[in-house]
């Protein structure tokens, strides 16, 4: 009986409630909005999109069930259709690996190239690379540009024979099946759920415009973003990121109180990357580059 007591202890309540609420929502959304209002129909799902990522990222760090099977059974149906949840649990377990971020070829979640390879980049390349640098071309082109590059290389793999990423995407395949399917028996258009997808990322990748930087010392590479809008909220305040990449074992909804108690330290600890908010980092750099596109600190030969 007091196994079975610690089971139900461990278990994240908020977290699993959260997961109730969003395919509650994703089903109102296909379902019973559009017969109300198209848009308010593709504005929710966009949400409810954004929050899905947001909660398949806890279920990758374990949250909030102890069984690293069960969550990823949570978070196996991306309702989002472009990632396959096995392949960002995959990759973004290797991007924590906190000595290689920003590496243009270790870290899978950079976006910075080293600097040989951008000097071979033809012009036109090398502008869309740049107009990417800014928030506003981010959210216009980086969905796009991301997925691209992340397919590519992940074809690449499967060519010559990856058999853990070859059945990531076959499971992917029926999961859209599946979503697909669901949306085509409702009245929801399935090219306005597509446009819900790429807004949803759009969104996301206002999340991960900054959370890191190229520096010198691994622990002043991650953002903190002391930001407390609905943002942070559908972000899962993943935007406390340095907090997140120190405790990637604390649930979304202790990482506010933790960095409370802490912020000094953490402020300290990442060397004062921090902006105030989420409005701070839009009105700075919304059609304004923060960073080169050429790692700034990696040899260009």
């Amino acid at each position: 009986m007091s196994d079975q007591r610690a089971v139900v202890k461990a278990i994240e309540w908020p977290t699993v409630f959260l997961w109730l609420v969003c395919w509650g929502l994703w089903l109102i959304g296909v379902f019973v909005l559009p017969m109300i209002s198209m848009l308010l129909a593709g504005v929710v799902l966009t949400l409810v999109l954004v929050l899905q990522s947001s909660l398949s990222h806890e279920a990758l760090h374990g949250h909030p069930f102890v069984s690293r099977r069960v969550n990823d059974g949570l978070a196996m149906v991306s309702l989002g259709l472009f990632v396959p949840y096995i392949r960002f649990r995959d990759t973004h377990l290797a991007h924590h690996i906190d000595e290689r971020l920003t590496d243009p070829y270790d870290d899978p979640e950079t976006n910075f190239y080293d600097p040989a390879v951008w000097a071979r980049m033809a012009p036109w390349q090398q502008r869309i690379m740049q107009l990417n640098n800014a928030l506003l071309g981010r959210m216009l082109i980086g969905p796009l540009m991301s997925q691209v590059m992340f397919m590519r290389g992940d074809w690449r793999e499967m060519r010559q024979g990856n058999r853990a990423i070859i059945s990531a995407w076959s499971i992917h395949f029926v999961s859209c099946a599946l979503v697909i399917s669901v949306v085509l028996t409702s009245t929801m258009p399935i090219w306005i759920y597509l446009m819900c997808c790429y807004f949803a990322m759009s969104i996301l990748k206002i999340r991960t415009f900054l959370e890191h930087r190229a520096h010198q010392y691994s622990t002043a590479r991650t953002v903190i973003i002391d930001d407390k809008g609905p943002l942070a909220f559908l972000f899962l305040n993943n935007n406390l990121h340095a907090v997140h990449h120190l405790h990637p074992q604390v649930a979304w909804y202790n990482l506010p109180r933790l960095y409370r108690d802490n912020a000094a330290s953490y402020d300290g600890f990442n060397e004062d990357y921090n902006y105030r908010s989420y409005a701070q980092v839009i009105a700075r750099y919304f059609v304004k580059a923060k960073d080169p596109v050429p790692h700034p600190l990696w040899p260009s030969e």
